[in-house]
């Protein structure tokens, strides 16, 4: 993030002067606020999305992630600080701002008693397209789609793939820069959710941004760039790798050793509280780094067979919720 470390409000200032020279940020939020009376929904929150680029966007629920989306999209002024879309001040021209964003719900805000091609004639309405624009978009939308031959079935007859792929090629019907998805894969199966981040990339490679809210971590390992939101600030923003990489001096072991359930239990009772099992393996994220030798003498002491253990890097849901918390007691 450009200027992170300059105090606001010069920051601001300085971010206005670098849009002129060069818009490579899509979206940029600098020192972005929200208070609603006393209470600070989003605070002085600072990140920037590249063009071209896949954004995961993750926290707790209430953590601040729809009124941050609300305020990027225009709907909802921010208390202080500014949002910028394409390099311009999202509050000075809103409608326009909000012409070059697309949106896909989680219900997919599909109309299940009409047909596909007349779905596809309401979003055309309403976002004031041109009938003969319309007609190349409908071609459009059912070949993204997969829908070729099924525009006059009704909606509510569609597998769940086929009414995720028709919703998200709504959200484009207007031909937008930035799409967000809002747990875009909820309630398909794992090979359409496959073909779908498939389908997102290859429109990534076009040019098109993508902002990203799932409750499904192990998802936002699809994204380039990632940012944990919890009680309206940023605790942890980059790239999945190198958020795994970067736990400080804390280490992941996984442990194979005789007796499982008895080790687990162990673990559990002496403190170690970020432990799971994974297969016939245990998993555990140290608190400082070098704990390692203190959990095989706690082990060898119960006379507890350790067979192998390695380091191996967090997953990101271990990296999320090592951040929430950290955050918690910050």
């Amino acid at each position: 993030m450009i200027f992170k470390s300059i105090p606001s409000p010069l920051r601001i200032i300085l971010s206005q002067f670098y849009r002129r020279e060069k818009v490579r940020e899509i979206i940029e939020c600098v020192d972005l606020t929200k208070k609603f009376g006393k209470f600070v929904a989003v605070d002085r929150v600072n990140f920037s999305i590249s063009r071209g680029e896949v954004f995961g966007f993750l926290g707790p629920n209430g953590a601040g992630k729809s009124t941050t989306i609300r305020m990027i999209c225009g709907i909802l002024k921010p208390t202080s600080g500014k949002v910028y879309v394409d390099g311009e001040d999202v509050w000075k021209n809103p409608e326009k701002i909000r012409r070059k964003i697309g949106y896909m719900s989680q219900k997919f805000s599909l109309y299940n008693d009409l047909t596909v091609e007349e779905n596809i004639n309401f979003y055309s309405g309403i976002y004031g397209i041109s009938r003969e624009r319309a007609k190349k978009r409908k071609r459009k939308i059912i070949e993204i789609a997969g829908l070729e031959g099924m525009e006059k079935v009704k909606t509510s007859e569609l597998s769940g793939a086929y009414k995720q792929r028709l919703a998200f090629g709504l959200a484009l019907i207007h031909e937008p820069e930035i799409v967000f998805l809002d747990e875009p894969t909820s309630g398909v199966d794992p090979l359409s959710r496959r073909k779908f981040w498939e389908m997102i990339y290859s429109f990534s490679r076009k040019g098109l941004t993508f902002f990203v809210t799932t409750h499904f971590v192990e998802e936002a390992e699809n994204c380039q760039k990632v940012a944990f939101i919890n009680n309206g600030r940023i605790v942890a923003i980059g790239s999945p790798q190198s958020l795994k990489e970067n736990l400080g001096e804390r280490e992941v072991y996984e442990i194979e050793c005789s007796k499982l359930m008895q080790a687990f239990s162990l673990l559990e009772r002496e403190g170690w509280g970020n432990i799971s099992i994974k297969g016939n393996k245990i998993r555990v994220l140290s608190n400082e780094y070098g704990e390692i030798e203190k959990i095989l003498d706690l082990l060898k002491k119960e006379a507890i067979d350790v067979l192998s253990y390695e380091k191996v890097l967090p997953t990101l849901e271990e990296v999320f919720v090592q951040n929430v918390k950290e955050a918690q007691l910050a």
